[in-house]
């Protein structure tokens, strides 16, 4: 069985003002930015604080291979927003893709990594993130967006 951290997706930053953020990238050359949909779609999540989790915006931007995000926690309590509270603007995860959620989760977690949030659609995609303090700080991401299988 390979690693569920082998397809690199993308990069996220966690910033204070995702619309100065994006503004500085674009003059420089980095776009376009779409905004994310809203997180309201995971029927099942497993989130510290779910008020938080929601409160988070994003703004993604697809390049050549990689996908780079900007996330705007909100006020409310999320690992996100203790990140950038604790550590200031940078890298807050990078993201793997991997074909089926739910098995790379077990993969990882066989590995020895904890499950630090998850979430689902009705069709079993979605995102899990990792406690990975031992990985300089950066939190380890695996998202599905096909359903399993396919």
């Amino acid at each position: 069985m390979t690693s569920p951290f082998r397809e690199f997706h993308h990069i996220c930053i966690v910033v204070h003002d995702i619309d100065r953020a994006q503004a500085f990238y674009e003059s420089v050359g980095v776009g376009p930015w779409v905004q994310y949909p809203p997180l309201a779609e995971y029927e099942e999540l497993q989130v510290p604080n779910r008020d938080g989790f929601l409160s988070l915006k994003y703004r993604i931007c697809n390049l050549s291979g990689v996908q780079l995000q900007l996330c705007e926690p909100g006020p409310e309590p999320s690992p996100q927003r203790t990140h950038l509270d604790a550590k200031g603007e940078g890298v807050f995860h990078i993201g793997f893709e991997v074909p089926d959620a739910d098995a790379a989760q077990a993969q990882a977690t066989a590995a020895g990594l904890q499950v630090l949030m998850s979430g689902r659609r009705a069709n079993r995609t979605g995102f899990t993130y990792y406690e990975s303090a031992k990985a300089g700080g950066v939190t380890l991401l695996t998202r599905a967006t096909n359903r399993p299988g396919q």
